[in-house]
């Protein structure tokens, strides 16, 4: 009988494996199409995942495998994905896209979550995750911070969603601008990688303005990337704290005979400011993706493989997508997805006006 079990746990997490891979290739090859560009890659094997709902049996054949693969090959994926991260370059041509980059992520991060919890209502953890999608680089950084704020399957996937649709709208409206705005190459391309929020975006707003503006998108956009490390310790940091709180308001509530259930041992409540940190979900893997981007930057012989590790890192990154797609909740989604949306299309417009006056003034 064992033997018949692990038999049948390997063939369903081979059709995890499997399901994913093929929505992770199809969604590359779709984001060849014109158009579809635009979307990208990710976003399209993580529509690829929702559409395959339909089909109940592979569906439920699929998931026994598909928390591992968001999880696991997710963090593979932005660790390989570092190597595109060249530091020599953002440290030469691309020093003031680095200034201005955390300027823009700092102020935005902030304005979007602040925008989205006072304004919207929308909950913490979706507006956490729209904020940094938002300003850093969308939905590689939805997913880099979703382990440090133990974000839900459905909240990860709006965030991402709303990423997207902004994305693809801004990057419409700043191509359509290019003409008159009256920068140089280099200017609209520095605009379009500090305001968009994937790289795709930023590539594909940038190739209006030729190969200047394609190069300058790139490197104002990695500085963006760069930033996702530092935010994702960050965010892990603040919601231990967060927890901390919780479990200690919840503990004086029970003290004044108020009812309530703690969530684990409640030990960090009351072990002072170090016992904090002992349960931080600060996303390690980060330390993987910045020592890539330092071996891409610094170690000669990697050059040659670098193209084939990206590759393999949006695959990954792409199978996690799907992996999450065939998890979404869709009711859900309908039903919180229109305040998140709202508060970080508002934002998304002060950023594209806070990037076009710091590339008008600095660039």
């Amino acid at each position: 009988m064992k033997i018949l079990h692990s038999l049948s746990n390997s063939r369903l997490a081979a059709a995890g494996l499997l399901v994913t891979l093929a929505c992770s290739l199809a969604g590359q090859q779709l984001a060849q199409l014109p158009g579809l560009s635009l979307i990208g890659a990710l976003v399209l094997a993580l529509l690829l995942g929702m559409a395959l709902q339909g089909a109940r049996g592979l569906r439920d054949a699929a998931r026994a495998s598909t928390p591992f693969i968001a999880n696991k090959f997710l963090r593979a994926g932005i660790i390989l994905l570092g190597f595109k991260l060249n530091l020599v370059l953002l440290m030469g041509a691309g020093i003031k896209s680095l200034f201005a980059a955390i300027f823009l992520v700092t102020v935005m991060v902030s304005l979007n979550y602040v925008v989205a919890r006072k304004f919207f209502g929308v909950e913490h953890t979706l507006a956490l995750l729209t904020a940094c999608g938002s300003s850093i680089c969308g939905a590689a950084a939805v997913m880099g911070v979703s382990g440090a704020a133990k974000a839900k399957v459905d909240d990860s996937v709006l965030a991402v969603a709303c990423v997207a649709i902004l994305g693809t709208i801004f990057t419409l409206v700043l191509v359509a601008l290019q003409p008159v705005l009256g920068f140089s190459e280099a200017q609209f391309g520095a605009l379009a990688g500090l305001s968009l929020h994937e790289i795709a975006h930023a590539v594909a707003a940038g190739g209006a303005a030729g190969a200047v503006g394609t190069d300058a998108a790139i490197i104002a956009k990695l500085s963006r990337v760069l930033l996702l490390a530092p935010v994702a310790i960050l965010v892990g940091v603040i919601e231990a704290h967060r927890s901390a709180a919780l479990q200690k308001d919840a503990i004086l509530a029970g003290a004044d005979g108020v009812d309530v259930e703690l969530g684990g041992t409640g030990s960090t409540a009351k072990g002072g400011f170090l016992s904090h940190f002992q349960n931080v979900p600060i996303p390690w893997f980060m330390g993987g993706f910045l020592l890539a981007s330092a071996v891409g930057s610094f170690v000669p012989a990697i050059a040659d493989y670098t193209s084939t590790l990206v590759t393999i890192a949006y695959l990954l990154l792409g199978m996690a997508m799907a992996a999450l797609g065939l998890n979404v909740n869709f009711s859900v989604v309908a039903k919180k997805g229109a305040k998140p949306l709202m508060s970080a299309g508002l934002c998304s417009v002060v950023l594209v006006l806070l990037s076009y006056g710091i590339v008008e003034a600095f660039f």
